[in-house]
This record gives structure tokens, C-alpha cells and sequence, in this order.
């Protein structure tokens, strides 16, 4: 009788130790579900997205205030077309920039938004116009290295 009431608490145990490490693993990997009520939908379009991904976090002032929500190839302009979630508390005014940052030197991107002057705010479904693409770093180091062929050639 003592050793199947020994085996029960270690039982339950294990399994609130699982449903812990399971509800971690989804918060960390931002897969916990979001209230689509509170949100609204932007766009924004980029020449080049470099390695962003969906449900990468929105950013302004440092501070997380939506998500990607999806990442398309626009069949008509050839840019990619990023749809943002975005929280109802936070507006974003009409000429906002939007700008793919990295977080380090090597870490994940995000969207950074740069409020703009204006008073006037987005309003769902509307596409923010003024937009910076990513840098991409094997890029950084071919125009490096083809400065410094150029210089070596004068």
C-alpha cells in the first residue's frame, strides 16, 4: 500500500514536471496562442528580408509590440510582402519606417518601427510605406573585400 502511494506522487510529479518543460519549450519558441481580437494587421514590403521569420517579434523603443504573421513574395513587384501583427494598444502613426534589424551581431531579426510625425495612425490592412531592408552579411563582406581589390589597383 505505501509503495502505490509513492509511485502516485511520483507520477503526478513527473507529469507536472512535463506539462512545465512543454509550456517553457512553446513560450520559447513564441508558439503560445495569441488573442487575435486585440491585434490588428499591417503590411510592409522589403527588397530583402534576409533570414526573418514568421513570428518574429515587432519592435519600437526596444520594446515587443507585435508579430510576423507572414512572409510572401509579391508576384508583381518581386518583394517580399510581411504582414504584422500588431497590438490594439499600440498605433502606429502613417509615416512610420520600418526596418529589419538583427539582435547582436550574429542574432535573430526583427522588425524595428521608427514612429514618424504625423497624428494620423495606420489603420488595419494599411502598408507602411517608408521601409529598410536587411543587411546581410555575406554581402558586407563582398563589398569589403571589393573595396580593397579596387584600392589595390590604383
Amino acid at each position: 500500500m505505501k509503495r502505490s502511494t509513492i509511485d502516485l506522487w511520483v507520477g503526478i510529479f513527473v507529469a507536472l514536471g512535463l506539462a512545465a518543460l512543454t509550456f517553457l519549450a512553446l513560450k520559447v519558441a513564441n508558439l503560445t496562442p495569441q488573442h487575435a481580437s486585440q491585434t490588428y494587421t499591417l503590411y510592409a514590403d522589403f527588397d530583402n528580408v534576409g533570414s526573418l521569420k514568421v513570428k518574429a517579434p515587432v519592435k519600437e523603443a526596444g520594446v515587443v509590440i507585435g508579430r510576423v504573421s507572414d512572409i510572401r513574395l509579391d508576384p508583381k513587384t518581386y518583394r517580399a510582402r510581411v504582414t504584422l501583427t500588431i497590438e490594439k494598444a499600440y498605433p502606429i502613426s502613417e509615416d512610420a519606417s520600418a526596418s529589419i534589424l538583427t539582435a547582436g551581431l550574429l542574432g535573430e531579426q526583427y522588425i524595428g518601427l521608427l514612429q514618424g510625425g504625423s497624428e494620423n495612425t495606420l489603420r488595419p490592412g494599411d502598408s507602411i510605406a517608408i521601409t529598410s531592408s536587411a543587411m546581410v552579411l555575406e554581402q558586407l563582406i563582398g563589398r569589403f573585400m571589393t573595396g580593397f581589390t579596387n584600392k589595390g589597383a590604383n
